[in-house]
């Protein structure tokens, strides 16, 4: 189905709705939406947010199933902190190119080529990979993660400009990273950035960690997806220049009618992969028309080891902005909303 498709008739629309209402019951599932999919499918969801902050929610319920719109490695995330749950990715076909970057074969390689050094696997990875790792982390605790290793030297994995940004914040460590990235988020084109800054010069300009470092040098505030929307929602200021993917900005556009959001690179800054799922891909997986996730059990255990690890971590700097945001929004961050997310 194209990214661009038009959206689906009420009357169908109703039908689904109705038939995910019914399912849903039938088999005691709970559906997470990360914010970069469609709003259509967030809009129905029991939970939206970013990709472990949701498992972590679907853990703490009661339900039997888990249907998580968003892409692969999310739905593994979930299944590590939810054993006993069946999970389903509600389009199995929704794959993340950062996580593709590299395989467990790669950081093997990797490691060899840097002994005794731990890695940090972002948690956008494959399962196999955090097998690989020492200890996982998010865009929003990263730099705690790594602080907490007390070591001169880490290898981090697969995102180099996630890296770049710890490098930033701990000079006296030296991070050696995997050469992956986020496609959607370079995407987003810094002289476009410029010119909606010179066109809204009162707007804050929020940046995603996996955006391009001339993109960060230029933000207000600087922090994950989760960060992003609660600094949009409790600063005072009413214009914001959102460098993320653009689900981000349209979820806020939805949700707070009276601010002004804007995104620069729009048609580029979004994720087809995060595109990809609709109402039928819901349904269907509601059905048990698509395989659960499965992971074997020796990457199991070694992969949800790396998970607790990290959420044994003390958030100190979780969330903290760059420049100007902090002072000119006279807010922090939620912690909570902080440390789960990605």
């Amino acid at each position: 189905m194209s990214l661009f498709s038009p959206p689906l008739k009420q009357s169908r629309k109703a039908e689904l709705l109705q038939e995910i209402a019914r399912l849903k019951h039938e088999q005691n599932a709970v559906i997470l939406a990360h914010v970069y999919e469609r709003l259509e499918v967030q809009d129905f969801a029991d939970f939206r947010g970013d990709s472990l902050g949701l498992s972590r929610q679907a853990a703490a319920t009661e339900a039997d199933a888990i249907v998580f719109c968003g892409v692969h490695f999310m739905a593994e995330t979930a299944k590590l902190l939810s054993p006993q749950k069946t999970v389903y990715l509600a389009n199995p076909h929704a794959g993340c190119p950062m996580a593709d970057m590299i395989t467990a074969e790669q950081l093997r390689s990797f490691k060899a080529e840097h002994p005794d050094v731990p890695v940090v696997a972002y948690v956008n990875t494959s399962a196999d990979v955090k097998a690989e790792s020492d200890i996982c982390c998010t865009s929003a605790n990263a730099v705690d993660v790594v602080r907490s290793l007390n070591v001169d030297k880490v290898l981090f994995v697969p995102d180099k400009h996630l890296g770049a940004y710890v490098q930033s914040k701990l000079p006296d460590v030296d991070i050696i990273c995997w050469d992956g990235f986020c496609p959607t988020h370079l995407r987003i084109d810094l002289d476009d950035l410029k010119t909606l800054q010179a066109k809204h010069p009162n707007a804050l300009t929020l940046v995603h960690p996996e955006c391009d470092e001339a993109v960060k040098d230029v933000a207000d505030y600087i922090g994950s997806t989760t960060g992003i929307l609660e600094q949009a929602n409790v600063c005072h200021a009413h214009e914001f220049i959102i460098c993320t993917e653009d689900g981000v900005a349209q979820r806020l556009i939805q949700d707070f009618p009276h601010k002004s959001f804007y995104t620069p690179s729009r048609q580029q800054a979004l994720c087809p992969n995060m595109k990809m799922t609709r109402l039928e891909n819901v349904a269907k997986a509601l059905r048990g028309d698509v395989e659960e996730i499965q992971i074997p059990a020796d990457v199991f255990e070694k992969a949800r080891l790396t998970l607790d690890r990290m959420l044994a971590v003390p958030i100190t700097e979780a969330e903290a902005g760059q420049g100007s945001a902090a002072c000119r929004c006279k807010t922090t961050p939620s912690p909570i909303l902080s440390l789960v997310s990605v």
